[in-house]
């Protein structure tokens, strides 16, 4: 093991059955550096991570941490031995507070009694050493998720880290929650801790990064100081093939207008007030807004998720209230969430029955549920969306969290909506997925269908829609045209009403 190396994997290979996972992957982590990990949904990433946890048993190769062969049985004994990872999808005990997560399974005790007076005192200390701004006290729930991924970074130092792995640790964030964790991340690095940085979004990379490494197909493909590579060479590697350009031609013609939403406002605190706009048959309407400024929730409003308190909807000319989601299913509209974990998916089940699960009775046969339509519409959704699977019938848990996006994805193509709801539809998808998901949406509106994505990611806004709505602190700050404005105009809106 090199000296400079905090972590090695030399030749590291794993099957499933047939399927060759890992091929023979050689992969290195300098000490006090970032290291940043790209490949494809399914190229292997998350497969090696969790060799290196001990979640998964390797079937050859060796693994070298801190000067030392290690074999970890896992994610327990990974962690205090010094190897953290903060995922994407926290999870996290929300009904409790910051210092309960923060010493989940190693409660120090006094005379037999949980300390809690200690606990409450390294947190305090913690968080201050690290300039995060927590209140240790607080209940993990009331919190965004920006702050609960900063106790996360935070419990991760406390075991005394040598690396942490963070996956995806952006996809929730505003600019300036990026740049806290950025400086956060410098700050560690300084103090000796290393990190493996697993991104899809490229700008970020070449900013935070000091190597860059990615795979293909459960091979290494290259490993590059990030001055020495470019985004072409990045995504050549990652997809076999250049990527000539990052967004499709936005080439629709929207239409008539068929949905107007005046005055819209909803029930619960923190409460949409008062938005009013229209969106035209065949257009891409975007939503943008600050982390908190209320895009997810006009989303879930429009979707009948969410009691209004105000307003009207009107679609193709008729008032319409939708109390529940079938309500708006009825009309043929469709909504991708946010959080797929938490409510886009059916984790314990297969991937037929959350392909199917929107549409059954689209699959009966003589009055009974028809398995081979079942079948035959999962097979042809995961083909048309590209989806890396080895059976209908695996869990939906078994795909990479990009693929499981392709598979809600797939489920609402099914329907056929005329109305179709995403919001952050390509969060934690690869550079050459999204591409083919701008594609299909570009596409649906050239078929008439109406579109409105809501996303943080400011290229993505501004690179498939033809007009951007801008939230503020729950309000509607002003709706602007694509080819028209520019970053500065769009943050000048989101900061409008806070």
């Amino acid at each position: 093991m090199e000296a400079n190396n905090i972590l090695e994997i030399h030749h590291l290979s794993k099957s499933f059955g047939r399927n060759k996972v890992l091929d023979g992957i050689d992969f290195a982590v300098k000490k006090s550096s970032v290291m940043g990990l790209m490949g494809e949904n399914g190229a292997g990433k998350s497969t090696m991570m969790k060799c290196l946890f001990g979640i998964y048993s390797k079937d050859e190769g060796t693994i070298y941490f801190n000067g030392e062969t290690i074999d970890y049985q896992g994610p327990k004994e990974s962690l205090e031995n010094g190897i953290a990872m903060v995922h994407q999808e926290l999870n996290q005990c929300l009904d409790r507070t910051v210092v309960d997560n923060m010493f989940l399974g190693r409660y120090p005790t006094r005379h037999g009694v949980i300390d809690e007076k200690r606990m409450l005192e390294v947190c305090t200390r913690l968080f201050s050493s690290l300039n995060m701004d927590v209140n240790p006290k607080q209940v993990m729930r009331t919190m965004s998720v920006s702050q609960r991924q900063m106790v996360e970074i935070a419990k991760a130092v406390s075991y005394d880290a040598k690396i942490i792995v963070l996956d995806e640790p952006t996809s929730s964030l505003t600019e300036r929650e990026i740049r806290k964790l950025f400086s956060i991340i410098n700050d560690l690095k300084k103090k000796g801790i290393s990190f493996v940085y697993i991104s899809h979004k490229m700008d970020e990379l070449f900013e935070i990064c000091d190597e860059i490494s990615v795979m293909r197909d459960g091979k290494m493909i290259m490993t590059k100081p990030i001055k020495e590579t470019n985004m072409n060479e990045i995504v050549s590697a990652m997809v076999g093939r250049s990527l000539d350009k990052r967004f499709p031609e936005v080439d629709n013609v929207p239409g008539e207008v068929v949905l107007k939403v005046e005055n819209l406002s909803t029930a619960y605190v923190p409460c949409l007030k008062d938005v009013s706009f229209e969106v035209r048959k065949g257009e891409i309407l975007g939503f943008y807004g600050l982390v908190g400024s209320g895009r997810s929730k006009l989303l879930e409003a429009l979707f009948g998720l969410i009691t209004l308190s105000g307003g009207t909807i009107t679609y193709q000319g008729k008032k319409v209230h939708f109390n529940n989601s079938k309500d708006a299913m009825d009309y043929n509209f469709a909504l991708v969430t946010e959080e797929r974990k938490k409510d886009g998916i059916f984790p314990t089940a297969s991937l037929t029955f959350n392909t199917c699960i929107s549409n059954l009775s689209k699959y009966m046969s003589n009055g009974v549920i028809s398995d081979s339509l079942m079948n035959d519409a999962t097979t042809k959704q995961l083909s048309n969306m590209h989806t890396k699977y080895m059976s209908c019938d695996d869990s939906i848990l078994s795909l990479s969290g990009g693929n499981q996006q392709k598979v809600i994805i797939g489920k609402w193509l099914e329907r056929k909506p005329d109305v179709f709801l995403m919001d952050e539809p390509t969060r934690g998808i690869d550079v050459g997925a999204k591409y083919e998901i701008y594609q299909l949406i570009i596409n649906m509106a050239k078929q008439g269908k109406t579109i409105i994505v809501s996303s943080s990611e400011m290229p993505e806004i501004l690179g498939i829609t033809n007009r951007i709505a801008v939230m503020s602190n729950h309000k509607l700050a002003g709706i602007v045209n694509t080819k028209e404005t520019n970053q500065e105009e769009i943050y000048q809106l989101s900061a409008k009403y806070l």
